[in-house]
């Protein structure tokens, strides 16, 4: 039965009424109501989520490198360490290594965790100074730590002792900071001779890890020896950048892109060394 017009119930009913295609529209709505830049972050950030490797700059993930090799370059008993610009592999991956330590870019830390970098960082005492604690967190998410002396001195030429002081020096602070004693080693600038090799060796240095291709501060990939493109088994170094160029960051996402290009992936060096 239909209550009077102007009655108590037929308003009730009315009221009613008027509350439920509000709730009605509501529920129809509700998927739309998103279309702003707030569905617009947050269908981004669920993206970024999901596919962590678009965050970073890259339109496809990074393949898994293979299993590591059955066995590592080593340094032959008794002898001195060998010295390697590549590695000597077929699997198609490129190995990641950063110098120094003077940049210290915290989404870099993001970076190698999310997409799980294996990348090897050669630090330099005097240049890392008090920002250890930046490469502890690094060491946290898969980072290694190597040894690229005390002071980043021209070794070659010096007499042992000072060369001896300036890489096992670096062992001992990398164990007394971190418990960790490196088996690789860098010369700075790139540079050595017969005596930086005994001194390495002296020192427990199992090789001595220089590179074949450098990224540059503007983002350039140049190459010290063979063909202008990477190869497997490719040692890359990322140096520290001058003041004004692009961050560690960035050059890394256009070194990952140019991995890919090539049909490579990133191994870790010291699976292989």
């Amino acid at each position: 039965m239909t209550p009077p017009p102007g009655s108590r119930a037929s308003v009730a009913v009315a009221l009613a009424t008027v509350l439920l295609a509000g709730c009605a529209g509501t529920a129809a709505t509700g998927p739309r109501a998103g279309t702003g830049h707030e569905a617009t972050r947050a269908a981004k950030n669920a993206t970024h989520t999901a596919q962590p490797y678009r965050r970073w700059g890259l339109s496809d993930p990074l393949p898994a490198p293979p299993p590591p090799p059955a066995r590592r370059v080593a340094r032959p008993p008794g002898g001195p360490p060998p010295v390697l610009r590549r590695v000597p592999t077929r699997d198609r991956v490129v190995f990641l290594t950063y110098d120094d330590g003077a940049e210290k870019d915290p989404r870099f830390v993001g970076m190698v965790r999310e997409l799980r970098l294996p990348v090897s960082m050669f630090l330099t005492d005097s240049v890392v100074g008090p920002g250890y604690a930046h490469f502890a967190r690094l060491r946290a998410v898969g980072a290694s730590l190597q040894n690229h002396t005390l002071d980043h001195a021209a070794l070659r030429g010096l007499p042992y002792a000072g060369q001896r002081a300036e890489i096992c020096g670096q062992q001992h602070k990398l164990h007394a900071r971190f418990g960790v004693r490196p088996r690789l080693f860098r010369p700075p600038y790139g540079t050595y001779d017969g005596t930086t090799l005994r001194a390495a060796a002296d020192c427990g240095i199992g090789a001595v890890v220089l590179w074949r291709a450098t990224m540059t501060g503007d983002g350039r990939l140049t190459y010290a020896k063979g063909p202008a493109r990477l190869r497997p088994g490719d040692v890359v170094s990322v140096p520290s950048a001058e003041p004004g160029g692009l961050s560690l960051r960035e050059r890394t996402t256009l070194l990952l892109r140019a991995v890919q290009e090539r049909g490579l992936t990133v191994g870790r060096l010291e699976d292989y060394v």
